[in-house]
């Protein structure tokens, strides 16, 4: 008899957790689309039509991130959508904390990785969007600050070495997932991992570039020096 009624006490113990999951998770829901909403916000593009009246998308890479913004627009465009789509990645991360709503690290990184993909494959672009570079930025340095100074330590050298964006954030992804598994901290990982697959299929015109020699680089760094000594 007593085993029946642990049994209904089970039971209705599993209920009401599976209540309050449900209520959780329907809460949940509207903030991960706002999360993908804000990633998918096109910076780059709406900078370009209302300041300079050109769309960013036919001109030089037709990609609407921070480099072409710079390469086309200029540095305070630039400046501007870098820091906009940082700001995107940082947001999404911090939408729970900002509604005074309490979840694990795995969320944080679910709601993160949303504005990713929403920044790459936007909805107001017809799923297509930027290479997400600065809205990864945002993201970690909203989940875990420390980690994301270690990757501007492992980044913004390189970009100096390099004078190539994009072959700077090739190597790097690849050496912050790397790094990452001495943060102990398995869903960052696993995050990092899909990105790294995801930058290095966001970037394959690049990579062609790259193997025949005709990747653009920025006016700055080793790279660059050299050539221009060369």
């Amino acid at each position: 008899m007593d085993n029946f009624i642990n049994f209904d006490k089970i039971v209705l113990c599993l209920i009401e957790v599976d209540d309050n999951i449900m209520s959780v998770f329907n809460s949940n829901i509207i903030l991960f689309i706002l999360a993908y909403l804000l990633g998918s916000f096109p910076s780059g593009l709406i900078v370009g039509l209302i300041f300079f009246k050109k769309d960013i998308r036919n001109f030089g890479s037709g990609n609407i991130g921070t480099t072409n913004t710079f390469r086309i627009l200029g540095p305070k465009a630039g400046i501007a959508v870098l820091f906009a789509d940082v700001f995107k990645g940082w947001l999404a991360v911090n939408l729970f904390k900002l509604c005074h709503i309490h979840v694990v690290n795995l969320v944080l990184l679910i709601t993160g990785l949303l504005a990713i993909l929403g920044h790459t494959f936007s909805i107001f672009l017809k799923f297509k969007g930027g290479k997400a570079v600065a809205t990864i930025a945002g993201v970690l340095f909203a989940y875990n600050f420390n980690f994301a100074l270690v990757c501007a330590t492992i980044f913004l050298p390189m970009i100096f070495i390099t004078s190539c964006i994009s072959l700077s954030a090739l190597i790097s992804i690849v050496i912050i997932f790397i790094v990452s598994f001495l943060f102990h901290d398995i869903y960052l990982s696993i995050l990092l991992g899909f990105l790294v697959l995801l930058v290095y299929i966001r970037h394959r015109s690049n990579i062609i570039r790259l193997i025949n020699g005709k990747e653009n680089i920025i006016h700055f760094g080793l790279f660059y020096w050299y050539r221009k000594i060369k």
